[in-house]
């Protein structure tokens, strides 16, 4: 075979009619190809006119120097299929260290992958199957993966690992990980292992959009416990929603987040904790000018972080939970988190407490933020029943109701389970029915992302799915019951031992009707809050005092601050 610097692949065997199976031509192609290009030195290109191009049951060795480019999303689409092989994950292509040695010195160099599809909804592994990606490449030098669509694998849609001088731009992935119940490894939209390369990884993310996807939306992960946390790492103007969590870092350092929205995410928007394989959180990084809305848990949660991590002009809103929470997983470190700063973000409209520390902190600064009408889960309990009620695959409605807007934001929904005639199954995805404990109706729980008046909007019952309802939509009329509001519920909440924080100029308020942040600062009763400084601040206006001291502080200055 000829090797020319650009390759039509339909004059290579290609068929793209969707029936045929297209891996064999491919790869014969892209050895081919590779093989000139390790002789010459000069990069090679695989054409691939619009079609459906079916990779059957084998995944495509990918080849150094071997670039794919296709007509565009939705013209060029490679359909991902193993009905010959279930125990085998098919990703369109891959090079990896368990498979083929990959390594520093072992690459891909100078590789472009772009303007195609990746329909992976036909692959099915027996059990879990992490491999079972879109793409799945380590240790890529010089590559970009551009304008791709990838959606519905079974694990994670772009799982490439170890990208130095790599861009990653304008790839939507959607709905994948599918077979990851979201708690196993993978299943992200975007997910990148890190470290390999050393204390340095010249990566750039940006552009791309990651929704309904099985774990997170877009996340960096160190590989292995002894490795550095690399620097370098860029996450830029990026969207995830819809996932468990939008951004997550598990172990870069310095890792720059910046206008990035993260909305409607079921556990948080951005994650920083010990998830994943190495228990290593991030560290040094830096969120900025990001908007995180409408997450169903927290916007931010930070935790097994040494620190430090600034996040700065930042919009955190209408989370389930809590605004930023402070927190730390068993089984990651637990020291003090040091030089935490939060400056100049506003904190508004979340359930419960607009910042929460819940793990120690060491000389954090907290200064200039507006942490405003939080505490919004102030609606008492409620339930209901009977003529005006019906629940929708997103929704439940009762038109007698007279609800807080707002206020049963995060809450749980208790409704007999009892589907309506009908009905049909929720998708596989969405698990099983409840069982019914012994002389009690089955009940199905719902989570409450927010409510009108008569109106609840409810989370999906998994990144992805189209219901809130494992089993079925209950039937009209179905009886339902809400939980009472949490108290109390403050502006800035202190839960662990905070040793020198520096708390300056924040306005910590409640202007809202009827106010529902009870006080601008709650040193609760397991608090150690130790020295530092407390001035200049406007704590007033709260719905009930301006600060509540359950643990007194120790030492430090408090002092000019209004309310």
């Amino acid at each position: 075979m000829t090797a020319p610097l650009t390759a039509d692949a339909h004059a290579y065997g290609l068929a793209g009619d969707g029936t045929a199976d297209d891996g064999p031509a491919l790869q014969e192609l892209v050895d081919a190809l590779g093989d000139a290009t390790a002789a010459d030195g000069r990069p090679r290109t695989v054409r691939v006119p619009a079609g459906r191009y079916l990779v059957r049951d084998r995944p495509v060795r990918w080849r150094s120097g071997v670039s794919l480019v296709g007509a565009g999303r939705g013209a060029t689409c490679f359909v991902l299929a193993n009905p010959g092989a279930p125990d085998r994950p098919v990703p369109l292509a891959w090079f990896t260290t368990a498979q083929h040695g990959a390594g520093p010195e072992n690459h891909i160099a100078d590789v472009t992958f772009a303007r195609f599809e990746i329909d992976g909804s036909r692959v099915r592994t027996e059990e879990y199957e992490v491999l079972a990606k879109g793409l799945g490449l380590q240790y890529v030098l010089r590559g970009r993966f551009s304008d791709l669509w990838i959606h519905d694998t079974a694990a994670t849609g772009f799982g490439c690992d170890f990208l130095q001088d790599t861009v990653v731009e304008g790839v939507l992935t959607e709905r994948c990980g599918r077979q990851d119940p979201g708690e196993k490894m993978g299943g992200a939209g975007i997910g990148i292992g890190v470290g390999g390369w050393g204390p340095v990884e010249r990566l750039a993310v940006t552009d791309c959009t990651a929704r309904g996807n099985g774990t997170n939306g877009i996340f960096l992960e160190l590989q292995q416990e002894d490795w550095v946390p690399p620097r370098g790492i860029r996450v830029t103007a990026c969207h995830t929603e819809d996932n468990r969590y939008g951004i997550s870092d598990w172990g870069a350092d310095g890792l720059l987040v910046t206008g990035c929205s993260m909305l409607g995410n079921h556990v948080a928007g951005f994650d920083v904790s010990a998830q994943g394989t190495t228990s290593v959180g991030g560290r040094g990084g830096i969120v900025t000018g990001c908007v995180l809305d409408g997450n169903a848990g927290d916007g931010i949660a930070l935790g097994n972080t040494p620190g430090p991590y600034a996040f700065r002009g930042n919009r955190i809103s209408n989370n389930g939970r809590y605004g930023y929470w402070e927190h730390n997983l068993a089984g990651g470190d637990q020291e003090p988190a040091t030089d935490v700063v939060l400056e100049s973000n506003d904190v508004h409209d979340n359930a419960l407490d607009g910042i929460r520390v819940d793990a120690p902190l060491h000389e954090p600064a907290i200064f200039g933020n507006r942490v405003r009408n939080n505490g919004r889960r102030a609606a008492g309990a409620a339930e209901g029943g009977g003529a005006g009620v019906r629940c929708g695959p997103l929704s439940l409605t009762d038109e007698g109701a007279d609800w807080l807007p707002g206020g049963h934001r995060g809450k749980e929904v208790r409704v007999a389970a009892e589907p309506s005639a009908g009905d049909t199954a929720a998708e596989p995805s969405a698990g099983p029915p409840v069982e019914p404990s012994a002389g009690a109706p089955a009940e199905v729980t719902a989570l409450v992302v927010d409510n009108t008046a008569t109106r609840l909007d409810l989370v999906p019952v998994r990144p992805g799915a189209v219901t809130a309802w494992p089993g079925g939509t209950p039937a009209p009329g179905a009886a339902y019951r809400l939980p009472d509001a949490p108290a109390p519920r403050a502006g800035l909440t202190a839960a662990a031992a905070v040793t020198h924080p520096y708390v300056h100029g924040n306005r910590v308020r409640d202007d809202g009707h009827p106010r529902t942040q009870v006080h601008a600062v709650w040193l609760a009763p397991d608090a150690v809050w130790t020295g530092g400084r407390v001035s200049g601040n406007d704590f007033g206006g709260n719905a009930s005092a301006a600060t509540r001291f359950d643990s007194p502080p120790s030492g430090g200055r408090w002092r000019d601050n209004a309310g």
